[in-house]
């Protein structure tokens, strides 16, 4: 992975701002939820299970060669869409790169703070914290 988390970031970024309206954000974030990868049922589970979130949501990290990778299913087709743009985001990034970035400042940059609903926020914000949580674990 060459691009930055930075990068990352801003190219969610301006991909949202091309949309005009939420309307037409939330369809695009629906969209790349359904280009997510479903977990296999055995991955399901409540160690992988994200607390918080109004939704089923499963958060599966991997740890490879000092970066952790992520995967991720819910039962809701717009938290989905969140999940697909958090890995985006974090997938494949050094522990350092993850920690390195404020969920909520996160949130607030991609107009998901104003625009989400405050139940969905709170999942948001759980399922950021559940991979900055993998992040701060020593490795083993």
């Amino acid at each position: 992975m060459t691009e930055t988390i930075e990068a990352a970031i801003a190219a969610l970024e301006d991909d949202l701002a091309l949309l005009p309206d939420w309307e037409e954000r939330f369809s695009y974030l629906i969209d790349l939820g359904k280009q997510t990868p479903p977990l296999a049922e055995s991955e399901r589970t409540e160690a992988t299970k994200v607390r918080g979130c109004a939704s089923q949501v499963w958060i599966v990290p991997e740890r490879k060669g000092g970066r952790l990778y992520f995967r991720g299913e819910s039962d809701a087709f717009l938290v989905k869409g969140l999940i697909a743009i958090l890995l985006q985001i974090y997938s494949g990034r050094t522990p350092e790169e993850i920690l390195s970035v404020d969920p909520k400042a996160l949130a607030a940059r991609l107009g998901l703070s104003d625009a989400l609903t405050a139940q969905r926020s709170n999942g948001l914000h759980a399922m950021m914290q559940r991979i900055r949580a993998e992040a701060a674990q020593p490795t083993t």
